[in-house]
């Protein structure tokens, strides 16, 4: 199973190049159709398992990313369906300056820019809120009792968060219950969804990028938002060489980490998910999963009959594993446990769940 994030942002914003960055891809950077791709998601524990198990297939978790091709407002149904459908949102801020690609409002403004594409989002949730509010109060004339008060509750929560998007907060600000966040799942809304802001400067801003990125977090950072700098030019094209020499370009710009990792590991933070492990049939493999998952529901993102027919849980974590050098040796020394359906996977938890069906 792998992560959904949209790609959004105005024309011109450096959008697709981030996307090829993301993905390793060459979707054409002048073509207004929209693009998906897959990026392995980076994780130096599955080296480690590798090295020590010699598995023989190794298979990282893996992140989809959907360029939408042109501006929220500019999409058309079907692919704001795809948007929809996202985990999270990929907001792409032009910093960069280049005459030969001159900005769609003719000048360079991240506030601006952010504020636009925070608009165009409320906007689109605005207009389901309404259409589903027009659809109710024609339900409410015929409605029986016992459906009158569940659409009557519907009615005062929708309307509330048009209120709350008039005022320019996004749904993913608001405080909501429990069973508000149910009632309004089935509607995906784009302010509901995880944000991340990606700012794309030039090369000459690289030495700035770490105290823009602080001063922009600063403004926008949130519990489901935040905002992160990067150079998608530089990032396109550093993923066209290898590993080796890659490193060697980053190191000369001060650059740590690629984009991708720290977009990947920003959107995990985000969205609020760890990994876990597998090991069968000589695979060693990662998955992703929601902090405060069960076992149970844990193996059903593996597979339904998994869910289905679930026993129990073999578990051992990550750093036992490796102190220990095999699952034999886990068992041997007490470090691998025994779980119920209801136990809460770890981040670095190595599972064998066994199940019948």
């Amino acid at each position: 199973m792998s992560i959904d994030i949209g790609i959004i942002g105005l024309a011109k914003s450096g959008r697709t190049t981030i996307f090829n960055a993301l993905t390793k891809g060459k979707a054409d950077t002048k073509s207004p159709v929209p693009h998906i791709g897959i990026a392995k998601v980076p994780e130096p524990r599955l080296k480690v398992l590798a090295d020590m198990l010699h598995p023989k297939r190794v298979v990282p978790a893996e992140v989809s990313y959907t360029d939408i091709g042109a501006s929220v407002k500019a999409t058309g149904g079907q692919i704001l369906n795809q948007l929809s459908n996202a985990d999270a949102l990929l907001n792409i801020a032009r910093a960069f300056t280049d005459d030969s690609v001159p900005h769609v409002e003719g000048s360079i403004d991240v506030d601006r820019d952010i504020a636009t594409n925070n608009l165009e989002l409320a906007v689109y949730d605005s207009g389901i809120i309404s259409q589903r509010l027009e659809k109710i109060e024609t339900s409410l004339k015929g409605a029986k009792p016992t459906e009158r008060l569940g659409l009557l509750h519907e009615q005062e929560l929708l309307t509330r968060l048009r209120t709350e998007l008039e005022k320019e907060t996004p749904i993913r600000e608001l405080r909501l219950t429990s069973d508000e966040v149910k009632t309004i799942a089935n509607y995906q809304f784009l302010t509901a969804k995880p944000l991340l802001i990606a700012v794309n400067i030039g090369e000459e801003q690289i030495p700035q990028a770490a105290s823009l990125e602080a001063q922009l977090n600063s403004r926008y950072s949130r519990a489901k938002s935040g905002v992160i700098t990067l150079c998608g030019k530089l990032e396109m094209e550093l993923t066209q060489l290898d590993d080796d020499a890659a490193r060697s370009f980053r190191a000369e710009f001060g650059l740590a980490e690629s984009g991708l990792d720290r977009v990947i590991k920003l959107s995990y933070e985000l969205l609020g998910l760890i990994s876990f492990f597998t090991i069968v049939s000589g695979e060693v493999k990662a998955w992703s999963i929601q902090k405060g998952t069960t076992a149970i529901k844990a193996a059903g993102k593996i597979h339904s009959d998994m869910e289905r027919g679930f026993i129990r849980a073999e578990v051992t974590s990550y750093d036992d594993l490796v102190k220990c050098g095999s699952l034999s040796e886990t068992q041997k020394k007490g470090a691998l446990r025994l779980e119920g359906k209801s136990y809460i996977v770890q981040d670095g938890d190595v599972i064998t769940f066994l199940f019948n069906i």
